[in-house]
């Protein structure tokens, strides 16, 4: 039996099985319900390493691999189907490397409550990774609501002061916009039955045919409501609000699971469903994401500059890194989306790093005020060195990871044409350019905000006598910690190994988004060394329509219908003869 066929499984339902597993563990036994859960995240961790190295890589390689299938309903068209793509894949191996350090994080904060704690982060986990790997939309969308009630429970009970508050605004925020979506998704499924002249389903595939076939004003309405879900959970502005409330209140654990995976839950449903499904309407939302995405930059930076509490202060960051994300995201090209990728694991590593040190920080002082701290780097300089290398990955440094993605993003964006192109203001002489430019406004206040958190906190006089006995870090907080500082540095020198997995099936989104037709799981075969014919590729070329000829991006064959300038992006879906090879006869 080939164990990769079920690999994609084992990975998802890994952590449930601990979590019963954990139910038979008496509630006064707190140290084996930790060990147990540690555990369990160590062999989900392992279990993801064993997935990721079985993605195949190269010119063959299909886009969804790792597939598993099993029909349940099938009159209902409903059944269980999971794989990986690049994005999914990548996204979860964070979510497995994350899990063991949020353990390790959370060890002293489950207090008495420790077995009810450990079961709401494993069953968040199976949550989290079936997210990313169904195949099927229903079964998407339960694993999408299924991170809601643990992680409510992780917020309502072991947080803060307000954490009634916060739980009850991030458990509504999320569920108002997951039934939108909830609409969408029977809309389409009824229709999958015209585009495919067969039964109806809630396969991806089938109900991306079906999606792509509706006439621009149904794609545009349904684009909204699968957006509205979406756009909550990057959060995007002005739908952020949630977000700092959640952070300030959740436990460590909470804000590391929250920052580093839950918040890609919206990134990735803009990847894989919202913008190719409905590639006409993306075409009409692209600007305004872009607008929206370059306000929450701007916004979330300046925020940033007024808190007085650490973690807020990290929290209002995430609303503008996820806008990076969603500015290249919105680009729509290969570039600009394969940054947008690296940029979201990026994030995960670097806010989850922050948020594990605050924590541990808080666990010394019980206060998160800035104006409590100074000079704290003289009592307990390993957590100083860490919380700066990890400054340095968040405010995009050279050498670390934050460098590779925000570049990436930024140079994308930069080769796009007029932003109005393809809507109804195709008059306005407005350019992805000058998005680029404001949104890179973003990566200066990054570091004023960053820089001027550890000054204050980390250098210059300790003004409080109370810091002056305070612990530096002990052995669980360094192998919780070391990780993410070498994953952080790691990134930024190497990132290739990410980006032959991501680049594909960034490729494939810029390319279905754009209105392309691209076949679900097409391959294209690159030609051997000194062969002189390229073969055919799975990828049906678009039909548009050639711009006016005093258009910008009207000019020689070649130039793109949007003017943008021809950028090279390793693509293994384009065939590119040999060098020095004759070409291919008709």
């Amino acid at each position: 039996m080939d164990f990769n066929g079920y690999i994609v499984s084992a990975v998802i339902f890994a952590p449930l099985l601990g979590a019963v597993m954990l139910a038979f563990i008496p509630s006064t036994e707190k140290g084996q319900l930790k060990v147990a859960a540690l555990f369990t995240m160590l062999v989900t961790f392992a279990l993801s390493l064993w997935m990721y190295f079985a993605f195949e890589t190269g010119p063959k390689a299909l886009e969804f691999q790792l597939m598993q299938k099993k029909a349940w309903v099938e009159h209902f068209g409903l059944g269980y189907s999971v794989g990986v793509d690049g994005v999914a894949v990548t996204l979860m191996l964070l979510t497995g490397f994350l899990g063991p350090i949020v353990m390790l994080a959370a060890w002293n904060n489950a207090g008495e409550r420790a077995k009810e704690f450990c079961v709401a982060l494993l069953v968040l986990q199976t949550s989290m990774m079936g997210t990313f790997a169904a195949m099927d939309v229903v079964l998407f969308y339960v694993f999408w609501e299924g991170v809601l009630i643990p992680m409510y429970l992780l917020i309502g009970i072991f947080g803060s002061e307000n954490r009634i508050y916060a739980s009850v605004k991030f458990f509504l925020f999320t569920m108002v916009g997951s039934m939108l979506m909830l609409v969408a998704i029977l809309y389409v499924y009824l229709k999958t039955g015209d585009a495919s002249g067969m039964g109806r389903s809630f396969e991806y595939e089938k109900m991306l045919t079906a999606a792509q076939h509706l006439s621009p004003e149904e794609q545009l309405y349904l684009f909204i409501a699968f957006a509205s879900a979406f756009a909550v959970k990057v959060p995007m502005w002005p739908l952020h609000t949630w977000l700092p409330d959640a952070h300030t209140e959740a436990p460590a654990a909470g804000s590391i699971v929250l920052a580093g995976v839950m918040l890609k839950m919206g990134t990735f449903g803009f990847m894989r469903y919202a913008m190719p499904m409905f590639p006409e309407a993306t075409k009409q939302a692209a600007p305004w994401i872009g607008i929206l995405a370059v306000i929450g930059i701007v916004y979330g930076s300046l925020m940033c500059l007024a808190q007085r509490d650490m973690k807020r202060l990290v929290a209002y960051s995430s609303v503008a890194h996820l806008g990076f994300v969603m500015l290249g995201l919105a680009a729509l090209n290969t570039q600009a989306s394969a940054g947008a990728v690296y940029q979201m694991v990026n994030h995960g590593v670097s806010t989850g790093a922050l948020f594990l040190l605050i924590g541990a920080i808080y666990e010394r002082r019980h206060t998160r005020l800035i104006a409590e701290y100074g000079g704290l780097a003289k009592v307990t300089p390993l957590l100083g060195i860490a919380f700066l290398v990890i400054t340095f990955s968040s405010i995009g440094l050279p050498g670390t990871n934050g460098f590779i993605g925000e570049f990436m993003i930024l140079s994308g964006t930069f080769t796009q044409g007029r932003i109005f192109g393809h809507t109804l203001f195709a008059g306005l002489q407005l350019s992805w350019v000058w998005l680029a430019a404001i949104a890179a406004t973003g990566v200066i206040l990054g570091a004023a905000y960053m820089l001027t958190l550890v000054q204050r906190v980390w250098f210059g006089p300790m003004r409080n006598p109370r810091n002056q006995g305070l612990a530096d870090m002990s052995w669980r907080e360094g192998f919780a910690v070391v990780p993410l500082v070498l994953a952080a540095v790691g990134m930024g020198i190497f990132p290739q190994p990410f980006l032959e997995r991501i680049n594909p099936a960034a490729d494939i989104f810029s390319r279905r988004s754009g209105g392309e037709t691209v076949a679900l799981n097409a391959t294209a075969e690159a030609p051997a060394a000194g062969e002189g014919e390229a073969r055919p590729t799975a990828v049906t070329p678009p039909t548009r329509r050639p711009p006016p000829p005093n258009a910008p991006g009207a000019g020689p064959r070649g130039a793109q219908p949007n003017g943008a300038r021809p950028v090279f992006v390793p693509n293994p879906h384009v065939l590119i003869p040999a060098p020095g090879a004759k070409p291919a006869k008709p």
